[in-house]
């Protein structure tokens, strides 16, 4: 049947617009016209519904009439913004002069070493290295050891990214995962970190395809990597001996059930190796102990419908951060030699108040990260007394995060700190003197005043009553007359949270006037498990409302009005800007989706698809008719009506696996083909790039000033230019 499509659409027009000379010609706002759909097009029924896909054929990566058709998008995007290309120079410009090209990130210590990265002006990525120290400091006057140079790696590469970097205990050896596709397409490598070469690769194989995740025994020769399905979900756990043929790697564990995802890590205290199996609604860990790697895997607590748990350990007991009977999560704790759930006694019992979100083990101390309130805050544990205290913050709102900390036997803990004035300062704390130390705070080379600029935390009221948190930047002074244009940004998904932390990039913005807002809508995590609860499965649609419902407290407030109100949300957060925009278009003058999930039942449809099954427990499931009629609510693709729209830029990148490139592609076709609007429908396919787009930060830059550029153009504000 496939072969039949494909022969029927070669006689097809495949191109979405008119030739490139006559697309120049195109009157900016006046949409292109839509690609001729296909002669024969995907029809078929699900639950009595008659479902009909016009742009099936976009799927087809091989083809080449779908890239020329890419290409010609990509053409008439650039003739018709050309007239922002110097606002995209200049938004490019200060960026850069906010970015510290010749850099050196905080050193870490890991053993006798202290590994850091540095970047050099000029180059797209960063070099790995390391030098010796004490346990106080590093050796400045040691020579430096580079690791990897990531520069040379990615020479000639359009796209290049690391997927794992993981040093032996010695200190001898590395891996690394290495994708040159944007495909996550990793080949492993081992570097003798002595000799420096490569002594061990493991190539792509898409008959087992290494994914990301390693961990080194005791015996700093035997290794455990991660393979993943054919629809890339990590599913088994090997065994290997540094050099060995690949035949005898030993399969040690695999997840049948594809609604898990596997993992593989070395514990910080170097007693274990884990070995998890989570889905969005269990969890399953095994361990091995690393000095015994040929020991057979063990179950620490079953796996029980509706029950997560994670772990970490002080060396002679097993801590589990688990919703058992706690919505909110609590702590418990077992000993190593008995860790079943009959052995769990509560460390820090359940709140309904406070979210534990996760867990720091040390070997006298331990750090909770906790939500209350919608922040997070960091709680010190003496594992001998129980005596704990919270880490003071200094301002009303901000970001805190643990850093990487891998050091199991210390008195300190590192964690970063930022708010949306405040840049990202590193900080060492003593955990017995409460004594907190900056090591770096991140700087701005342009110069950065945070007296010019105004923080606020608004609370809006959503149709149902709850109290949805927005975050908000402004210059100093702003006057609330709904004049101001807005960038309203939310995510809203999987439970993950967006936190108020300070973003360079969106000063380009906020200087010449423009409100930032963040919504934190439900779906995340930011106000307790509940928030997460109540914006998945059957309740996704609150994700949608609160959003709404925040635009359009932000306009009665009058921080801004819809004609000069921007929305932006990329993957989980762009299926939001596409039902959004099928929701209320009249409520926002431009919409910026990046790399949106937008074809959503489709995409559920087909467990061929990375992440698809997994996610059936996020979304629901459409062979199910109930999840079907909810999702059939809210699918962009799917609710595309015949009537008008907002200004819209829509990005994908052609490697995207994450969210296949077609899923926008198929929506702006459809757009093209349905509203009556003249605004403009940009869209713009990164030929070279993944789920993150470009992966080089001079690349990265310049996506982010050509979105900067769509947003002013909509509201009027490129120099010498006319909407």
């Amino acid at each position: 049947m496939r072969f039949f499509l494909f022969a029927v659409f070669t006689v097809a027009t495949a191109y979405t617009h008119a030739p490139l000379a006559a697309q120049a010609a195109t009157p900016i706002g006046v949409p292109a016209r839509a690609p001729l759909a296909r002669v024969v097009p995907k029809i078929d029924t699900l639950h009595g519904e008659v479902r009909r896909d016009d742009y099936f054929w976009l799927r087809e990566k091989t083809n080449p009439e779908v890239v020329a058709y890419l290409e010609a998008e990509n053409a008439y995007v650039e003739a018709g913004t050309a007239h922002t290309k110097p606002l995209q120079e200049q938004l490019y410009r200060e960026m850069l002069g906010r970015l510290k090209e010749t850099d050196q990130a905080v050193p870490q210590r890991d053993g006798r070493w202290w590994y850091y990265t540095r970047t050099e002006q000029g180059k797209s990525y960063p070099v790995f290295a390391r030098r010796p120290g004490s346990a106080a400091a590093m050796s400045a006057s040691a020579p430096e050891q580079i690791l990897l140079d990531q520069n040379a790696r990615a020479a000639g590469k359009k796209f290049h990214a690391l997927g794992g970097f993981d040093v032996s205990p010695d200190g001898h050896f590395l891996i690394w995962l290495e994708d040159t596709t944007a495909f996550r397409d990793y080949t492993l490598y081992v570097k003798d970190l002595r000799s420096g070469q490569v002594i061990d690769t493991i190539p792509f194989d898409p008959a087992r395809p290494v994914w990301n995740g390693t961990a080194w025994a005791d015996d700093n020769r035997t290794f455990f990597y991660l393979t993943a399905d054919s629809a890339r979900r990590g599913n088994a756990v090997w065994r290997r001996t540094v050099g060995t043929p690949k035949a005898q790697d030993a399969k040690v564990f695999q997840e049948d059930d594809v609604l898990n995802n596997v993992g593989v890590w070395r514990s910080r205290s170097g007693r274990w190796i884990y070995i998890a199996a989570d889905g969005f609604t269990s969890s399953e860990t095994r361990v091995i102990p690393s000095g015994r790697p040929a020991t057979a895997p063990r179950v620490l607590a079953p796996r029980r419908p509706n029950v997560e748990y994670s772990v970490e350990d002080d060396g002679a007991n097993f801590y589990f951060v688990t919703n058992d009977r706690a919505r909110n999560f609590r702590i418990t704790r077992a000993p190593a030699a008995t860790p079943g759930v009959e052995q769990w006694r509560d460390w820090q019992a359940a709140s309904d108040s406070v979210f534990v979100e996760g867990l720091s083990v040390f070997r006298r101390h331990a750090v909770v990260s906790e939500r209350a309130g919608g922040l997070r805050r960091l709680r010190v544990v003496d594992l001998a007394t129980s005596a704990s205290h919270f880490v003071a913050l200094p301002e009303a709102a901000y970001a805190v995060w643990p850093a990487q900390n891998p050091e199991f036997d210390t008195g300190s803990f590192r964690f970063v700190y930022s708010s949306l004035i405040t840049p990202g300062s590193t900080y060492d704390y003593d955990l017995v003197s409460r004594e907190r130390r900056l090591l770096k705070q991140q700087e701005i080379p342009s110069g950065h005043d945070p007296a010019k600029y105004e923080v606020r935390r608004l609370m809006a009221t959503a149709r149902d009553g709850a109290r949805v948190p927005v975050s908000i930047l402004m210059k100093r002074g702003t006057v609330q007359d709904a004049s101001n244009p807005l960038l309203l940004y939310a995510y809203g998904s999987y439970g993950a949270t967006t936190e108020p932390g300070f973003n360079t990039r969106v000063l380009s913005l906020v200087d010449r006037g423009f409100v930032y807002a963040i919504a934190h809508i439900r779906g995340g995590q930011e106000m307790g498990r509940q928030w997460y609860d109540d914006g998945k499965m059957l309740k996704k649609m609150n994700t949608f409302t609160d959003f709404i419902d925040v635009a359009e407290t932000l306009v009665k407030e009058r921080y801004t009005t819809p004609e000069r109100l921007i929305a932006n949300g990329g993957s989980a957060g762009g299926l939001l800007m596409g039902t959004v925009a099928n929701m209320r278009p009249e409520l926002f003058r431009a919409i910026v989706a990046d790399v949106p999930f937008v074809d959503v039942i489709n995409t559920m449809l087909d467990a061929s698809l990375p992440l698809t099954a997994q996610e059936w427990e996020q979304w629901g499931n459409p062979r199910n008719a109930e999840h079907y009629a909810y999702m059939r609510q809210y699918s962009p693709y799917d609710n595309v009506t015949a009537k008008a729209y907002p200004w819209i830029l829509v990005t994908t990148s052609f490697n995207d696996s994450q969210v296949m490139y077609w899923e926008p592609a198929k929506w702006v076709a459809r757009l093209r083909a349905t509203k009556t609007d003249a605004n403009p429908l940009w869209f713009k396919t990164n030929m070279g790039g993944g789920h993150g787009g470009s992966s080089g930060r001079y690349d990265q830059l310049r996506e982010a000033a050509f979105r900067y550029a769509f947003m002013l153009d909509a509201v009027g504000m490129v120099p010498g230019a006319t909407p």
